[in-house]
């Protein structure tokens, strides 16, 4: 008879069959049916002489089996292998081994229950071949979950680990390989041990037979996944079996599954510490890198990263130099190899010392890797840099030393999600540094993130969000986000349903609402709407929320007095503010541009603050030819502009022509005269009006009452200027009597706009004089704020140190209501009667 992968065992002698005293007619048959009809026979020679035709006839192929099960023959074997009869039963083990490798078969074996009977035929008293058939039928059945558990819970175990000790090559083969399979489940591999499966299981690695040595091999390897399993290793000497077999070149082919069990083992810090001891240590770090199997170098790579997760290991692993044989597998031409390589640098990098250790030798070759067309390479190289630049500047300026730059920005494109969020862990290291964000911004970084804003993965958007918000911080940055329209994906961001993607986003807007033309763009583009909304939900504002509202409200300053009526001590007002008035709540505040080039209308007058004169821009000239080496022609005199422009070039010329000259030692032939091109027009963006009128405001303030000595003194003496400039001091009950109103209409009809500017108007009502001391006194650094109230009133608050204790105690400052109507110059403190009826009618 054949046996089960065992070419080395003799045919087993069946017995003959039972002599009768009478001998029936012999029926001799050649159609598989009728073999399986005659499974029905009460007679016990025909059944094994059944049996045994069908056992041959299975063991020609699949095709066999199939068209056995179809016959019905798998119901009659699950009787006959509980057979009284020795050889009807051995026959009928036999059949059941061999059509159990097929899919549907075991399928039916399940549904018939036919495990109980199968382990019952592993008692001792059965015949070896019993044996053989019966663990081979067993070791088909445990590859299906529900199987397993039925042999664990029928107590198949302990019979099949008695078995591993059997005389038998192919019992010992197909019981381990039960084993194996049974430990894929960690009830199984407790077991296994609580059994004491590990001594006979060790005894198998000194078998003849290498897939004996094989099957044990992966047993122990799914048994070392628990701790009690890999301390029975450990007293059973274990390690010392495993380091032999990798000693052994002739045993290669063993070398992976060794490995793997020893990666298990490396997991305890004791038995790292033991190993490191012992030499051991070294002797896996010296054969990852020798050995010639690639399969084996990838196992080494892997034990390490795996026990390397402890901190104790690592310190184990920097000792033995087990960096130096990391960076040498990233050479490998397999990729699998230089996976696992930087897999285990990612994790040996949380020890410090070796970080420093992959600053000098590994990263370039990391930095290469990521060129790679793999994409497993290239994750898990972008993934080791993560870790690589995280808290170690040195490493993050290593990458742009090794060129690096280029592929991070490339990798931003990629498809995968894990090496996109990766990558901009990367950025985000790089970005603490700010030589190290220029770098970053003239590869053009910032336009690479606006498209990873659009990806649909949320990890993604969490970790590009953090890279945008990190490098936001350069004004050149943002000015490139803002033109490759970066700024519309990170406001659609406010509206994500992630939590974090939303925080993340509101912390971005904050650093780029961190100047004037960023923070209207972003008003322009509805944040500051979707925020408001955001803070005033219990379930969508977050940590940055408010921040990224505040932020934006302080540099746009035109539009948090409109909103908010309030500018602090620190809002201090620039060239561009403009005061609108009251919206409606529904209603957006238009750009400035926007209200100067509408007519006059019956609307509130929009005042202006502006000292900033128009820039002319120069557009850019065309590309120009070539020329060769000439001197200048001093008798032309071309226009100074263009001389200007073309100074550095022609310094050169003349330096080059007289080198000529001085070597060459010709005469000289004079050239011909440069053709200076003719200065293109400059441009003129549109631009505020310049009110000229204030700027001789700040020139006179600046000269007259900036010098003066005390605080308490300049606010006076800023206010009586203010009140004079527009129309002076005017008594509460003569107020009806002041006609500004009058004066803004015609204001608006000379200038033909809206947007008057605040030096232009003459007579001036509570909130224009309030909004031009503060204009000015922001420029002459008086600390001032300015609140808005109802009916045209406004009023500004200063901090003064009470006369009393001026030069003396650390008192702290009075709040004051400075008065710019009634008696310019007069300080009323803040909560008084006086104050009270200032501010309102």
């Amino acid at each position: 008879m054949c046996h089960t992968g065992m070419g080395k065992k003799v045919k087993k002698e069946l017995e003959p069959p039972p002599k009768d005293v009478f001998d029936p007619l012999a029926v001799e048959s050649k159609k598989a049916e009728t073999a399986v009809l005659m499974l029905q026979s009460p007679e016990e020679e025909i059944l094994a002489k059944s049996c045994d035709a069908l056992y041959k006839f299975a063991k020609k192929g699949d095709e066999n089996k199939v068209t056995l099960l179809g016959l019905g023959a798998v119901e009659s074997l699950s009787k006959l292998i509980s057979q009284e009869d020795k050889i009807v039963r051995r026959n009928a083990i036999m059949v059941c081994g061999i059509m159990a490798a097929h899919n549907d078969v075991r399928r039916l074996m399940q549904k018939l229950d036919m495990i109980p009977p199968l382990i019952a035929r592993l008692a001792p008293e059965e015949e070896v071949v019993v044996h053989e058939f019966a663990t081979l039928c067993l070791a088909h059945m445990a590859n299906d979950y529900t199987s397993k558990a039925r042999i664990f819970e029928l107590n198949g175990l302990e019979h099949l680990i008695r078995l591993l000790s059997s005389p038998d090559p192919d019992v010992k083969k197909n019981s381990v390989e039960c084993i194996y399979l049974l430990a894929q489940d960690f009830q199984s591999r407790s077991a296994v041990c609580e059994q004491n499966a590990i001594p006979p299981l060790l005894e198998l690695l000194k078998s003849d037979y290498p897939v004996i040595q094989q099957l044990s091999l992966k047993a122990l390897g799914s048994v070392s996944c628990e701790a009690e399993c890999r301390q029975a290793l450990k007293e059973h000497q274990a390690l010392d079996h495993l380091l032999k077999i990798l000693e052994a070149k002739e045993l290669n082919d063993l070398h992976v599954e060794a490995l793997l069990i020893i990666a298990n083992c490396l997991e305890d810090v004791d038995t790292v510490q033991l190993l490191q001891q012992s030499g051991g240590l070294k002797k896996i770090l010296t054969f990852a890198e020798t050995s010639p199997l690639p399969d084996v170098q990838r196992n080494a790579a892997k034990a390490i990263a795996k026990s390397a997760h402890n901190a104790e290991n690592r310190k184990f692993f920097h000792e033995q130099g087990a960096e130096k044989t990391l960076v040498d597998l990233l050479g490998s031409d397999n990729n699998g190899v230089k996976v696992a390589a930087l897999q285990a640098i990612s994790v040996m990098c949380a020890n410090v010392v070796s970080k420093d250790i992959f600053n000098k030798n590994g990263i370039f070759q990391i930095i290469h890797l990521l060129n790679k067309d793999n994409a497993e390479v290239q994750e898990a190289a972008v993934f080791a840099l993560a870790n690589l630049s995280t808290g170690c500047p040195n490493n993050a300026s290593a990458v742009v030393e090794a060129d690096g730059i280029d592929a991070l920005v490339s990798l931003l494109k990629d498809k995968g999600e894990g090496v996109i969020a990766n990558t901009c862990t990367v950025l985000i290291n790089m970005a603490t540094q700010e030589s190290l964000r220029l770098a970053l911004e003239s590869h053009g970084v910032m336009t690479a993130l606006v498209a990873t804003l659009q990806s649909s993965s949320n990890l993604v958007l969490r970790k590009a969000l953090l890279t945008v918000a990190a490098l936001g911080c350069d004004a050149e940055a943002r000015t490139e986000f803002r033109n490759a329209e970066g700024l519309i994906h990170l406001v659609k961001l406010l509206n994500s349903n992630h939590d974090e993607v939303r925080r993340n986003t509101c912390w971005a807007i904050a650093v780029f609402a961190s100047d004037e033309v960023t923070a209207a763009e972003l008003y322009k583009f509805g944040a500051f709407e979707i925020l408001q909304e955001m803070n005033l939900s219990t379930s969508r504002r977050n940590n940055f929320s408010e921040l990224a509202e505040s932020k934006m409200l302080d540099n746009n300053l035109s539009l948090k007095y409109n909103q908010k009526g309030h500018l602090s001590y620190s809002n201090l007002i620039k060239d561009g503010f403009y005061d609108h008035g009251r919206l409606k709540p529904s209603a957006k505040l238009p750009s400035l541009e926007e209200l100067s080039k509408q007519p006059p209308n019956q609307n509130r007058a929009v005042i202006l603050v502006n000292t900033k004169y128009p820039e002319l821009i120069a557009p850019t000239p065309p590309p120009e030819e070539e020329k060769p080496a000439q001197e200048p022609n001093h008798g032309r005199s071309p226009s100074s502009h263009s001389r200007s422009a073309s100074r550095e070039k022609i310094g050169k010329i003349k330096n080059r022509a007289k080198k000529e000259e001085e070597k060459t030692k010709e005469d000289e032939e004079i050239p011909p005269a440069i053709i200076q091109p003719e200065p293109l027009p400059l441009i003129t963006p549109w631009s505020p009006p310049v009110d000229q009128d204030l700027i001789d405001y700040i020139s006179e303030v600046t000269s007259t009452i900036l010098p003066l000595p005390h605080p308490r003194e300049q606010v006076v003496a800023l206010a009586k200027f203010i009140a004079e400039k527009m129309g002076g001091a005017m008594a509460k009950d003569r107020l009806h009597e002041f006609s500004w109103e009058l004066h803004v209409s015609e204001l608006k009809y000379e200038l033909k706009s809206n947007v008057i500017p605040i030096g232009r108007i003459k007579k001036g009502i509570f909130y224009h004089r309030a909004l031009l001391y503060k204009a000015i006194a922001d420029r002459i650094g008086v600390g001032c704020s300015l609140t808005r109230g109802d009916y045209g009133r406004a009023w500004n608050e200063v901090r003064l140190l009470d006369d009393s204790v001026r030069a003396g105690t650390k008192a702290p400052p009075e709040t004051y209501i400075v008065d710019l109507m009634h008696q310019p110059g007069r300080l009323m403190k803040h909560g008084s009667a006086e104050a009270d009826h200032y501010q309102h009618i």
